[in-house]
């Protein structure tokens, strides 16, 4: 059967909320088992440490990259049609939200995403953050912090359409996005080959997480084209899909499935499998009441920074990076410098190497 034949069976609502359970299961297992994050990415990178943790997360940038690229250029995907690029967007909400964010993201020790991962591994801290971040986040979206996000996300705008696609306004096309993601996936293969620490995962979980991104954007548009009604496409993201299904919690009718429906418990559900093949499931809570604090401001910053840029760490950063929507590139800008500096302000700059002592037996 074909996607026109499963749509008219059980709805495009019904196809995407499996497709978003499937690119969730695959996302979720593959970033538990490649410990895929963007914190720990940035962290390495500004420790001048290029190591196992940014070697992961450039592969599975180029891997999206590369992958929605070649989409494009079968035309399989209509990259001007996605929300990050055909609607106005906002470039202070895309800067100061990705500051923001990546404040929160050192705070709460991981992403949005890596939060959803470590709570199906057990940990409770995360499991704590991530409910946090989902109320934030709503409360972002049209709740007490919907006036504060309008105000910042007014002060520089930009029209949807060309104004908004970065290899649009550079004059290129998508052979040079591809040829962008290639250098970039040469760049991780430096960096693994320069890293003392080298597995399977990290090369499988890498590019696997990566390609997740892809398939989700190639899967949306699938059943877009086969769909009698509208249908948006999307990659995967974390902020809205959060504060979707808090609603479910506190809201009835609650809201229709979709993608996103799928997408968070087959996460969960991932990350759980990869974590118990690995060896990983343990309860992990607070160690102290400062821990707490931190990272329950970690959470506040990064649900409200989620909202203003228009998608967290995945959703802005690799999913909206890899169509090369302009505020998506400005906001991983902001997470990059937002997390660097507030490691260094909150953690202390990184502990120099002891030199080494010659042996007495050299010297005498």
């Amino acid at each position: 059967m074909g996607m026109a034949q499963w749509i008219e069976l059980y709805g495009d609502r019904g196809m995407l909320t499996v497709g978003g359970a499937v690119m969730g299961l695959g996302f979720g297992f593959l970033a538990q088992r490649s410990r895929f994050c963007l914190r720990a990415a940035v962290i390495e990178f500004w420790h001048r440490r290029f190591g196992e943790k940014l070697s992961v997360w450039l592969l599975a940038f180029s891997a999206a990259v590369i992958g929605v690229q070649l989409l494009a250029l079968g035309g399989l995907l209509d990259t001007a049609s996605a929300r990050q690029i055909a609607t106005r967007g906002s470039l202070s909400g895309a800067l100061i939200g990705g500051l923001i964010f990546g404040i929160g993201m050192v705070l709460a020790r991981g992403c949005a995403s890596r939060l959803l991962v470590l709570s199906a591994n057990g940990n409770l801290r995360a499991l704590l953050s991530g409910l946090i971040f989902a109320v934030t986040a709503q409360s972002a979206l049209s709740g007490a912090l919907s006036p504060l996000r309008a105000e910042i996300g007014s002060w520089w705008v930009v029209d949807g359409g060309p104004g908004r696609d970065l290899l649009a306004r550079l004059g290129l096309g998508h052979e040079a996005g591809l040829v962008f993601g290639m250098v970039w996936f040469v760049a991780a293969l430096y960096f693994i080959w320069r890293s003392p620490q080298r597995s399977l995962w990290m090369w499988v979980g890498g590019i696997g997480t990566g390609l997740m991104v892809a398939a989700a954007w190639g899967y949306s548009q699938w059943v877009a084209r086969e769909s009698f009604d509208p249908v948006q496409i999307q990659g995967l993201t974390f902020s809205g899909p959060s504060a979707e299904w808090l609603m479910r919690v506190v809201q009835w009718p609650s809201p229709p499935i979709g993608f996103d429906f799928g997408l968070m418990p087959g996460v969960f559900l991932g990350s759980f499998l990869g974590a118990l093949l690995g060896g990983d499931w343990k309860l992990e809570g607070f160690k102290d009441g400062y821990s707490m604090r931190r990272y329950i401001a970690g959470a506040v910053f990064m649900g409200f920074g989620s909202m203003l840029a228009g998608g967290c760490a995945v959703g802005a950063g690799v999913t909206g990076g890899s169509i090369f929507a302009l505020t998506a590139w400005i906001t991983l800008l902001g997470m990059w410098i937002g997390a660097g500096l507030t490691d260094r302000w909150i953690d202390g700059p990184p502990a120099s190497q002891p030199t080494p002592q010659a042996s007495p037996a050299l010297t005498s």
